[in-house]
């Protein structure tokens, strides 16, 4: 059997970026960039004022004091009428074109009307100076100058400086599609009240919810009966897309028919079962439909625990590289400290779930593996927030002794 190394490393060798598209930039939140983007316009495209207050010459306030003559008004959108001479000022709001003549902005609250006449304006700033209060044009951005680099996540801050440099449509990596079909004769909706033998499709909502947190589009295509017409007819469903994520029917029982119907439809195995624990019959094969396109599908144990880990481990992973992320960075494995004695058995390496607590920098983190009960204990798993990671073999930790955890979200 592969390692998850060895397993992860297949999966991400068949997996490419998608190719990029025109997106509307009110869908291209959290995508990648998939074009150098270049400022149109000088940012600011004027010198403009930071502050409310009035627009003056530093020459005709020696120290900062004296009183000048109102000229205008000056709002933001609106154009000088005007230059600023010698003994004469123009009342600014922020964001306003600084007028001809102007160096310097002061600030309202260092203002007055002079006594019985509100066209004179007696100004006090000990700190003045020339480009006081100015924003100057192009500080931020030239007209023609690189802004954003293919690559970049589309972040709010991006959306506001496309739309600032006049960008209504990008051209970015789009969202991949995923599918997630559960099977099995015993799973009824959530909706129901199980009868004997029957348990509530928990799969399906789970994993349509861990593609869609990564950012992917999810469809929950409900659940495929243990016969061939019913799968068949689901599997090639979720073949239109670009991962299709089935739970349950990969083992080795006489009712797991999802590898041999995967194979009906064209779909190549690239890997069945991995050393791990829980998720030992994972499934993974490719559907190449043409040169440019594929479906990467995942057959995921039926419990599910075991369900949630491989996605964790493997898809997650794959729809970080389809949309032009860099799979690498997915995950967040640290270095944590065990909060009381454990014992691990076993012949594969586990995957426990755990809560990780960061106590202070001089502690580190710490990690208290959860009681639980197996790959069908979502319970024990919705308490976790992250994942303790025990290799293979009989060992008896002690209290404080380190052991990798791998943290989820």
């Amino acid at each position: 059997m592969l390692t998850v190394e060895e397993a992860l490393e297949r999966v991400l060798a068949n997996s490419s970026a998608k190719m990029a598209a025109r997106i509307p930039l009110c869908d291209a939140l959290g995508l990648v960039l998939g074009e150098d983007v270049s400022a149109d316009l000088d940012s600011p495209p004027y010198d403009k004022s930071m502050v409310d207050g009035y627009a003056v010459r530093s020459a005709d306030l020696p120290g900062g004091s004296g009183e000048l003559a109102l000229l205008e008004e000056i709002m933001a959108g609106m154009t000088p009428s005007r230059p600023v001479e010698a003994e004469t000022c123009s009342r600014i709001m922020t964001g306003a074109p600084i007028p001809r003549g102007a160096d310097a902005v002061v600030m309202q609250e260092m203002t007055a009307s002079a006594a019985g006449d509100p066209n004179r304006i007696r100004i006090r700033d000990e700190r003045l100076r020339a480009g006081q209060n100015i924003v100057r044009q192009g500080v931020a951005m030239r007209r023609g100058e690189v802004v954003l680099r293919a690559g970049r996540i589309i972040r709010p801050a991006e959306i506001g400086l496309l739309a600032e440099v006049g960008r209504p449509e990008i051209s970015a990596i789009p969202a991949a599609r995923v599918a997630a079909l559960s099977t099995g004769n015993e799973l009824v909706s959530p909706a129901d009240h199980p009868a004997a033998g029957q348990i509530r499709n928990s799969n399906g909502p789970m994993l349509v919810a861990a593609a869609r947190q990564t950012g992917a589009t999810a469809v929950d295509l409900g659940v495929a009966r243990d016969e061939r017409e019913s799968l068949q007819a689901k599997l090639a469903e979720g073949l239109q897309n670009d991962v299709l994520v089935v739970s349950g029917g990969v083992s080795t029982g006489i009712l797991d028919l999802a590898p041999a119907t995967l194979a009906e439809l064209g779909v190549r195995e690239v890997f069945h079962k991995i050393r791990m624990k829980p998720g030992k019959p994972l499934w993974f094969g490719v559907k190449e439909h043409t040169a440019e396109r594929r479906t990467l599908v995942f057959g995921l144990p039926g419990n599910p625990v075991s369900s949630f880990v491989c996605f964790e481990l493997f898809v997650k992973p794959a729809l970080a590289k389809l949309a032009g992320r860099d799979p690498k960075i997915v995950h967040d494995l640290i270095t944590a400290r065990l909060t009381s004695d454990f014992s691990h058995r076993g012949d594969r390496p586990t995957y426990h779930p755990a809560v990780v607590e960061c106590l202070n920098q001089t502690a580190g983190p710490s990690v208290r593996p959860l009681r639980w009960a197996g790959s069908a204990d979502l319970r024990g798993l919705a308490d976790a927030n992250a994942l303790a990671i025990f290799p293979a073999g009989d060992f008896s930790y002690r209290a404080g002794e380190p052991v990798q955890a791998l943290l989820l979200n």
